[in-house]
């Protein structure tokens, strides 16, 4: 392991606590309610593709990943324990026992590549009961968090001491999904203050 994979992770590790800080500090303070649907099975996903990049010699880059899972869990618990959304629909049921029946797939097979497809999908499966919620209310994520989330993954990328389809597919996925939804954020914010439909 070289000196500069260690700090790029430290960096990620860094990243990891700076996006968590201020969206947990918005949660408590009831700026930002997360739907616990997609923090479950985003903590789930993300602490067990750490496993998966462990075992395929992921090193210093794989940490981030693992403290993120571990963080994600909380706000997962945070979400549920003060009903940051309770408008859950039976699409949003429909997302969290897809994601969650896939989950043991992973465990069927002992080649770590399926394991993180299988588990990249399930996370990106995660994004759709938030996505359907910021069409509603797009005011209630704090984007700075999904911005932070970007630059963690590119560092930890960075920091991988393999570089495989195993250990770059999570994070790589995982960026451009929050790119992408900061991107439709934005934009729906844009429209519901044009049609007068402000916080």
């Amino acid at each position: 392991m070289t000196w500069w994979r260690e700090i790029l992770s430290a960096v990620a590790m860094v990243l990891t606590f700076a996006a968590f800080l201020p969206y947990i500090r918005s949660i408590h303070a009831g700026r930002t309610r997360p739907h616990v649907f997609s923090w479950a099975l985003w903590g789930s996903t993300t602490f067990v593709v750490f496993l998966a990049q462990v075992v395929d010699g992921g090193g210093a880059g794989a940490w981030p990943i693992g403290l993120a899972g571990i963080v994600t869990l909380y706000v997962a618990v945070l979400a549920y324990t003060r009903r940051g959304n309770i408008s859950i629909t039976r699409t949003d049921w429909f997302f969290l026992l897809t994601g969650l029946s896939a989950l043991p797939a992973w465990a069927l097979t002992s080649d770590p590549l399926w394991a993180v497809v299988i588990l990249t999908s399930i996370d990106l499966v995660g994004f759709l009961p938030t996505l359907r919620k910021t069409f509603l209310q797009p005011f209630d994520e704090d984007l700075g968090f999904y911005a932070f989330t970007v630059a963690r993954n590119i560092m930890a990328m960075a920091a991988l001491e393999n570089f495989s389809v195993t250990t770059l597919l999570f994070p790589a996925a995982t960026g451009f999904a929050c790119i992408l939804f900061i991107a439709t954020t934005l934009a729906q914010r844009r429209s519901h203050r044009r049609n007068g439909l402000l916080p």
